[in-house]
């Protein structure tokens, strides 16, 4: 099972930008689905983004369409974020996760829905947005 450790985030000003990243440890991201998801205090988690290993395809939900880019690198085991124009209502912990059943299953829009399950996560970076 791949270990993933987030980092990157911090305060940042509304319409300001941060890249965060999620770097793997103990395995690759090789046949994995690799999604970044949010939580604000008293909401549910939110799927922000997701990338298949396999394809590179990229998915977003519509809040963060256009102002938010997922990369991979494989060579250093690790995939980012790049969140701009950030909101004041974005505020979050920001978790990474990785699944490989998302990945045999075909990676989609769908696997950014709420209860769709990942097998590894992060332990957060908090990103706070100032207005």
């Amino acid at each position: 099972e791949v270990q993933l450790v987030e980092s990157g985030g911090g305060l940042v000003q509304a319409g300001g930008s941060l890249r965060l990243s999620c770097a793997a440890s103990g395995s690759t991201f090789d046949g994995h689905t690799i999604g970044w998801f949010r939580q604000a205090p008293g909401k549910e988690r939110e799927g922000v983004s997701c990338i298949s290993s396999t394809t590179g395809r990229a998915y977003y939900a519509d809040s963060v369409k256009g102002r938010f880019t997922i990369s991979s690198d494989n060579a250093k085991k690790t995939v980012y974020l790049q969140m701009n124009s950030l909101k004041p209502e974005e505020p979050a912990v920001y978790y990474c996760a990785a699944d490989r059943t998302n990945e045999l299953l075909g990676a989609g829009g769908w696997s950014l829905a709420v209860g769709v399950e990942y097998e590894s996560w992060g332990q957060g970076t908090q990103v706070t947005v100032s207005s």
